[in-house]
């Protein structure tokens, strides 16, 4: 077991591409991350890599959030490797369209149960390891701008990542003082170089800043929450105004 007194950050949904780059920029802020992923190895190797170049002691997990077994089973191998926990990043999270009213039960499981499910569970397994501990801790959970919006097509994804907004304060006014649990709802992020993968122009020109983000702008927001002390239950949207209609 870890006893360097180093920060410990536990993340779901690393391997991803927002989430490879919030777990180097954390690595880069002093945090050993444990990170989960689930369908893609090859992908979480090499975020894993990059991370070890920083943090050398950063380990991942393969876990599969919608299944409460599993994340318990995760938590228990963190904690075989680590006395301590300072931030929970939630971010593992599955998107796709649902047009109704053609949505299946499928479709419904796969979203809700790893989106909110997943979250709530892994939220929990936390706080256990954090109400043990003398100093104040953090939970993050990444949601999105459409739990706010009416998205025709994408009910079951936009209902799940409502709940976690609804989770995070739950959360937060059950555990204060001495955890602080908020969310950041990210607007459109643009993660891929790719040309033809880029934020169509009605979109961008339904931004008053008239740019898509960045993952660098969802990461200034995590390190504020960071290097804060007295926020708590809070959704920090980060879209650029979108919301502002």
């Amino acid at each position: 077991m870890t006893h360097s007194g180093k920060k410990v950050c536990f993340m779901t949904g690393a391997s991803g591409l927002l989430g490879g780059e919030i777990a180097l920029s954390l690595a880069g802020e002093g945090y050993t991350i444990f990170f989960t992923w689930n369908t893609s190895e090859e992908k979480a190797a090499q975020t894993l890599e990059k991370i070890r170049w920083i943090s050398p002691e950063s380990r991942m997990i393969r876990c599969d959030v919608s299944k409460p077994a599993e994340i318990s089973s995760a938590f228990a191998a963190f904690q075989e490797q680590f006395d301590r926990l300072d931030l929970l990043i939630a971010s593992a999270s599955n998107f796709f369209s649902t047009p109704l009213p053609y949505v299946t039960e499928k479709q419904w499981d796969c979203l809700v149960d790893t989106n909110l499910k997943g979250t709530f569970f892994t939220m929990q397994e936390a706080v256990r390891i954090m109400q043990k501990q003398s100093f104040v801790s953090r939970i993050i959970s990444l949601t999105d701008i459409s739990a706010n919006l009416v998205w025709r097509n994408f009910a079951p994804y936009t209902v799940s990542k409502a709940g976690i907004q609804h989770l995070t304060k739950v959360f937060a006014k059950t555990f204060a003082p001495h955890i602080l649990v908020n969310s950041i709802a990210p607007g459109t992020i643009t993660l891929h170089p790719d040309k033809e993968l880029q934020p169509i122009e009605d979109t961008i020109n339904s931004i008053p800043l008239k740019r898509p983000g960045d993952p660098l702008d969802i990461i200034r927001a995590i390190i504020f929450l960071l290097e804060s002390d007295y926020i708590t239950g809070q959704v920090i949207t980060v879209d650029g105004g979108r919301l502002l209609q």
